[in-house]
């Protein structure tokens, strides 16, 4: 169910990753270590890449210059050092994007809102199991957590 609507979302991801990094906005990968708590990145990235959601692995496929994190749970701040990370590259405002936007980016945008982050989750730019859970967890995420939530396309990106 979660790869109908996950491909042409990773199309359109895709695309923001590039002009994100034309204004030198960082990438970060957070990625479930699915109980594997000796995997790596490069390993979980080749697993992906050969799984029956390969297409949208390969479209979002990390370079070099990204960063990453493995988290045991639904949200990237619990139990991981995200929070070091984001201090590090000194950002104050996140676009979080990704599957499932009723779990994981519910749950991170979440953990955000509570760090004081504002908060672009790009409507066209997250997935979930069907249309409805998708547009329930984007609604409580702008009403609650007060998140912009207009389309990739519509996002201003300013060079650092």
């Amino acid at each position: 169910m979660l790869l109908k609507s996950a491909l042409p979302m990773a199309l359109r991801l895709r695309a923001l990753k590039q002009r994100a990094h034309k204004a030198g906005i960082p990438a970060i990968y957070i990625n479930d270590n699915f109980g594997r708590w000796q995997s790596n990145f490069a390993a979980l990235v080749n697993h992906c890449s050969k799984s029956r959601g390969k297409e949208v692995s390969r479209l979002l496929a990390p370079q070099r210059r990204d960063y990453f994190v493995l988290k045991p749970k639904h949200s990237a701040f619990y139990s991981t050092t995200l929070d070091v990370l984001l201090r590090y590259l000194g950002a104050r405002r996140l676009i979080i994007t990704g599957i499932a936007a009723n779990i994981c980016v519910l749950f991170t945008a979440n953990d955000a809102y509570m760090r004081d982050f504002e908060l672009l989750i790009p409507q066209d730019c997250v997935a979930s199991n069907t249309e409805v859970e998708n547009n329930y967890a984007l609604q409580q995420m702008h009403t609650i957590l007060k998140a912009d939530i207009r389309p990739s396309t519509e996002i201003k990106l300013r060079k650092k």
